[in-house]
């Protein structure tokens, strides 16, 4: 497990991912190590010298003292709005990592569910496993990730791409209110498990979003007699 530390990181890349959701690139002063799946905590001082602390998962495998984070704009949320704002070259103070939200071993055929944001911590593990046969031990990877329409399906091109070129990764896109002219799957991600595990229960399954989907699918695995200490998750509310 990567030891706690408290570091400053420059942001070196802000890219717009959706109308409302930044992929924010920074370089931390010294090599920054972490697991995937890992979180790090953000401080940023308000106008009125309200110091906010506020989590955000790492959306990038382990790469020196490089991370990247997938946030969204909330409303009269000071934090995602600064971070979304923030202009290349600026320093925030970043503390971490934490969490227990990471693979486990042994490692299984695995099915990664994602909506939304919950997307990050997957992004970075997939990014690891697959750089290394010897991390993947040729497993087979789904990812499921759910979101309403085209424009809100985070890294689509870069995980169509990744598909491509490793046999064992599947990826899954499906939209809720996809337009008439979407090919992928449509509605919501809980109903497209079975067919994707069948009557397996010997995988793992990684859920991560909003409680809501969450629970739905922990239930249904649950309900298909999976062992609860293999279906492993995390709540971004």
């Amino acid at each position: 497990m990567a030891t706690f530390q408290s570091t400053n990181a420059r942001l070196v890349g802000s890219t717009p991912l959706s109308e409302f959701t930044r992929h924010l690139e920074f370089e931390a002063e010294r090599p920054f190590g972490f697991v995937p799946g890992q979180w790090l905590s953000l401080k940023q001082t308000k106008p009125d010298g309200e110091e906010i602390t506020r989590a955000y998962s790492i959306a990038s495998a382990p790469d020196g003292n490089r991370f990247a984070l997938c946030l969204n704009r909330v409303q009269d949320g000071f934090m995602s709005n600064y971070l979304c704002d923030l202009a290349v070259g600026t320093e925030i103070s970043a503390q971490g990592p934490f969490g227990n939200f990471i693979l486990r071993p042994p490692l299984r055929d695995t099915v990664f569910i994602a909506t939304g944001t919950g997307i990050a911590p997957f992004r970075s593990m997939l990014h690891w496993l697959l750089a290394d046969g010897g991390r993947h031990q040729g497993k087979q990877f789904w990812l499921l990730f759910g979101n309403r329409t085209e424009k809100d399906i985070y890294y689509h091109e870069e995980f169509l791409r990744l598909a491509g070129e490793r046999e064992n990764f599947h990826y899954l896109p499906t939209l809720s209110r996809g337009s008439s002219t979407w090919s992928g799957l449509r509605g919501y991600v809980q109903e497209h498990v079975r067919s994707i595990v069948g009557d397996r229960n010997d995988m793992h399954a990684y859920i991560c979003g909003l409680d809501k989907m969450v629970s739905a699918n922990r239930e249904l695995l649950k309900g298909m007699e999976w062992d609860r200490r293999s279906i492993l998750y995390e709540k971004y509310d």
